[in-house]
């Protein structure tokens, strides 16, 4: 499949889209091209924090205008597994409003009596009574969910701990390991999708790591996109054994008239090599 093939988008948002809170070249002008021709599309962020409202206010700061239903995040793809799992289900929720408004929206009864599962979000100040709470239901019978596996989260000071190294710490205690819905399980993609009514053959999925995006897409029949103005480079590919579909400097490389000048001919040889084999 080629890029201009693709009818629908999925995209990661940090990395890809904005980076700290800025928005990075060519990424207004991508969502406007979207726009333009009618080309469903949804910003996915593994995150558990934020709401979609969140999420789209902060966009907007800087500079991007995404609506909350084009935001799917790992709280939403949680929330949705669960509610086909055990629809009107019960939930202790470890977590802030993007998991906790999620389950509520699903119709789940958040409690701490004899829930059907123990949902591990992320939050910037885990309770140790929380935890403690979580580990005696999972040893109880309480199905143990986190909402992604990423173990630490960005902040002004440094590197925080995040739910899969919380996760960690309760799997060792219970020696129950978690279903993750977030990337890399391509459950999220496969929600996301059924969000937007897409087809696998007919997506694009952008991304900025190789180790969440790009498998991810990949396991999920998308057609893969990573760019390089976020987490990996060019060597950072080298180290796996699968490969994107094209590796691009940027999203402005996506645009039919690339802002600020730049060409395909800046994009890696391996993605020239894929789309001759395409044609």
């Amino acid at each position: 499949m080629r890029e201009r093939d693709v009818d629908c988008w999925l995209t990661d948002m940090d990395g890809v889209l904005v980076h700290e809170n800025k928005a990075l070249p060519g990424a207004a002008e991508l969502i406007e091209q979207w726009r333009s021709q009618s080309k469903p599309f949804l910003v996915l962020t593994n995150n558990s924090i934020y709401t979609p409202r969140d999420l789209s206010a902060r966009l907007g700061r800087s500079g991007l205008e995404v609506p909350e239903d084009s935001i799917w995040t790992s709280a939403l793809a949680t929330a949705t597994f669960l509610r086909d799992q055990s629809p009107n289900g019960s939930a202790f929720v470890i977590g802030e409003a993007g998991i906790t408004t999620a389950m509520h929206e699903a119709g789940f009864v958040m409690t701490d009596v004899a829930p059907d599962f123990v949902v591990l979000g992320e939050t910037r100040t885990y309770s140790f009574e929380a935890i403690t709470r979580a580990i005696r239901l999972i040893n109880d019978g309480a199905r143990f969910i986190a909402t992604n596996p990423d173990v630490t989260s960005p902040s002004a000071d440094g590197p925080l701990p995040a739910t899969g190294a919380v996760a960690a710490l309760i799997t060792s205690a219970t020696r129950r390991e978690p279903y993750v819905i977030g990337k890399p399980n391509p459950m999220m993609f496969r929600s996301a999708m059924n969000r937007l009514g897409a087809h696998s053959e007919r997506t694009g999925m952008i991304g900025d790591r190789m180790d969440t995006d790009v498998v991810a897409g990949i396991e999920a029949g998308l057609h893969t996109v990573l760019v390089l103005s976020g987490i990996a480079d060019r060597a950072e590919v080298e180290r796996y054994p699968f490969r994107p579909k094209e590796i691009l400097d940027s999203v402005a490389d996506l645009l039919d008239e690339p802002a600020s000048g730049n060409s395909r001919k800046s994009n890696s040889k391996e993605a020239k090599n894929t789309r001759k084999s395409e044609q």
